[in-house]
């Protein structure tokens, strides 16, 4: 055997080598993003699930009672020393002193504006019985507190069963608004028509999850902020959008949202022979 021969019988020479564990690397890397892609859809994918199962327990709880539920809270967050039940008083009105029907920091201090999970039977809950989005965080709910003129207007209306059989269907909400951006909203309206997604005379509760960023704030953005700026009953005001990251005008947005409109409130107890 010549030497050149016995040259080429040595294997792989140092830059064939890297040449090999570069693509194997760009191979490993692509293969490690695909499978963090996936799970991350799968993780929005349940989110949303439970979101709508959420939205069908309400509606069940609707019409079951002939009204909607007021909100849950948590007093010490994040280890709360309240039940995920409703917090509501005999006439109807969210509140046990201090009124809640958009979330947000109360004047009690506790945190408002939660999924009432035990009073409604949800049953995906973390260890103090609250329901939560597949990252854990609690899920949000807000319902409408105020009406425009209406038979009666009896008031509380949406969260008072014989209130809404005396006034009927004609009542219509008049506070829940949810916006395309927060940039000029504000404790009132979207800062104009075209910041708008549903109207305030539409939507009589929202069910939402402050996502994988999810914390007390919802997040830095400018626009998960607005969600959970509630204050009890101060700024019925929400927003909502697709995703956007952290580079965004307003800051990474990664809420999922929910609703329920009054016409569909409102559907389901004529069919079930609650209202005519």
């Amino acid at each position: 055997m010549t030497p050149k021969h016995r040259h080429r019988g040595r294997g792989f020479t140092l830059v064939e080598l890297a040449v090999v564990m570069t693509v194997v690397a760009l191979l490993l890397a692509s293969l490690m993003y695909t499978l963090s892609a996936q799970t991350e859809q799968r993780s929005i994918e349940e989110t949303r699930r439970r979101l709508e199962q959420a939205r069908e327990l309400v509606l069940a709880y609707v019409v079951a009672n002939g009204r909607l539920p007021c909100p849950a809270r948590c007093a010490g967050w994040p280890n709360c020393t309240t039940t995920s039940a409703e917090v509501r008083d005999g006439t109807g009105t969210c509140t046990d002193g201090t009124q809640d029907h958009y979330g947000g920091t109360l004047a009690s201090g506790a945190v408002g504006g939660l999924l009432p999970a035990q009073t409604i039977g949800s049953q995906q809950v973390n260890i103090g019985g609250f329901a939560v989005d597949y990252w854990g965080n609690p899920i949000r709910y807000a319902v409408a507190r105020t009406v425009g003129t209406c038979t009666g207007p009896l008031t509380p209306h949406w969260t008072h069963a014989g209130n809404m059989r005396t006034n009927g269907i004609g009542c219509q909400p008049t506070d829940l608004l949810i916006c395309r951006s927060a940039t000029g909203i504000s404790a009132a309206n979207c800062g104009g028509a075209a910041n708008q997604i549903m109207s305030q005379n539409t939507v009589v509760a929202i069910i939402f999850s402050t996502g994988k960023n999810g914390t007390t704030t919802g997040g830095t953005g400018t626009d998960e902020a607005a969600n959970l700026n509630g204050g009890g009953n101060t700024d019925p005001i929400f927003v909502y959008h697709p995703p956007t990251p952290s580079d965004f005008v307003n800051g990474e947005f990664d809420d999922q949202f929910s609703w329920i409109t009054a016409g569909e409130l409102y559907g389901k107890l004529i069919a079930a022979g609650i209202l005519p």
